[in-house]
């Protein structure tokens, strides 16, 4: 049996809109109203990991136009270079690669060099699990699925201070992510509007999870309340004094109406209202396109144009905090080569990922994509993942984080980091 002190130190507290007719209860109002609101701490740089869910067909979204290999795989899903008079086509990047028409809103960034790409990234296990995918990547432990710990949640530990705030790592989503799960404070947050708190177990706390937080609160003595439930007091505190609807973003950004523009619009605001977060982490939905994928229109073409406008529009809104906010995309694994026979693409391996931020080395698709001929391919069908993800991501925590500990963040990895940031 989980003590409630381990359950409520451990576990993440959770914060999340329920939709509550009354709002936020009674009691825990009163117990917020009671408490000192902490001065602003101090500003943070901050990671934004974004998780594709789904699989992303990183050819599709990153093309190599010129790759007559993948013009017979895929005889109509695949996109022409600008300029041929065949629709938009392909925003032409550095002669051999070509953006999606739809990542418009990329193509400045790319040019400005603060966006890079990094093509044929996955992970060393070969499996075509979405959960199994996910739950590696996200654990960052590609062989080992008892791994109890997310690499984010190991990363807030490696931050070098103890975490003061309840938003050190946030993630906008209904549930705590698998990447944040263990021993270090983490919050999830899916509306900054209207929530409420309640526990949600890690792991660890499964058994207790269902118990609400009053029950707990009344059988909790005063002195172990004050010292595990302040923070969220503090949480509730911090964002009732803060005007949240009236939110106007910085330099005429508009966020896409989306849940991923939603959510990236929260972020934002929690930076700016500096309540020390560093990490955060948020998702989209709807990358598994095994049927009627499109090209020019399309749900792929629907989710590309969400991901680069949302990405695009929060860091517009940033506007003088840029140097603070490094952004990373990721995806489980990519899409076959060859389209199927619905006009869609099935579980691949390597797909790629976006970087972003005024310290990324942008400008460039990184990484080691060879011709797409059958026999260069994994399995003679798959893109082959020749980027480990853990290079990228171990790369990117220690240039914006300062987090050099690989052993500690990706166990049992001895590769090198990618060369995706500025020295």
């Amino acid at each position: 049996m989980v003590s409630r002190r381990g359950f409520l130190k451990g576990s993440g507290l959770a914060l999340f809109g329920v939709g509550l007719m009354g709002g936020i209860p009674a009691f825990m109002a009163e117990a917020a109203a009671s408490e000192k609101v902490l001065l602003p701490y101090k500003k943070k740089r901050v990671l934004v990991c974004i998780f594709q869910r789904g699989a992303m067909d990183g050819l599709m979204a990153v093309t190599p136009f010129t790759d007559v290999h993948l013009q017979a795989a895929r005889p109509t899903l695949s996109l022409p270079a600008a300029g041929t008079g065949r629709g938009a086509g392909l925003i032409d990047l550095d002669g051999r690669w070509g953006l999606h028409p739809n990542m418009m809103a990329f193509e400045p960034l790319f040019r400005e060099g603060r966006l890079g790409i990094v093509h044929g990234i996955g992970s060393p296990n070969n499996t075509r699990s979405h959960f199994d995918a996910q739950d590696y990547m996200e654990s960052g432990t590609p062989y080992n699925k008892g791994t109890a710990s997310g690499w984010l949640n190991r990363a807030v530990g490696l931050l070098g201070h103890d975490a003061v705030t309840p938003f050190t790592a946030v993630s906008l989503t209904s549930a705590l992510p698998r990447s944040f799960y263990g021993d270090h404070p983490s919050v999830a947050i899916s509306n900054l509007q209207d929530f409420a708190i309640q526990l949600r177990g890690n792991p660890a706390g499964a058994n207790t999870a269902a118990k609400s937080f009053e029950e707990l609160y009344d059988q909790t003595s005063a002195g172990l309340l004050h010292d595990a439930g302040k923070e969220s007091f503090e949480a509730m505190k911090l964002l009732q004094q803060t005007d949240l609807h009236g939110y106007r973003p910085a330099g005429g950004a508009v966020y896409p109406m989306s849940p991923l523009g939603n959510s990236l619009k929260q972020i934002a605001q929690l930076i700016k209202m500096d309540v020390g977060l560093e990490v955060a982490f948020t998702e989209s939905n709807g990358w598994d396109t095994h049927f009627n994928q499109g090209t020019e229109n399309g749900i792929f073409a629907r989710n590309v144009a969400d991901l680069s406008n949302s990405i695009a529009a929060f860091w517009k809104d940033l506007d003088a905090l840029q140097d603070d906010v490094t952004v990373m995309t990721m995806t489980e694994f990519g899409r076959t080569v060859h389209q199927n026979g619905t006009g869609g693409t099935d579980h691949g391996r390597g797909s790629c990922n976006f970087i972003l931020g005024n310290n990324v080395d942008g400008g460039k698709v990184h990484g080691n994509v060879a011709e797409l001929a059958t026999e260069n391919l994994e399995d003679g069908r798959d893109l082959p993942v020749t980027t480990d993800f853990r290079s990228v991501f171990s790369a990117v925590a220690d240039a914006h984080l300062k987090i050099s500990d690989d052993q500690v963040l990706f166990p049992d990895w001895t590769g090198k980091k990618a060369g995706v940031m500025k020295l």
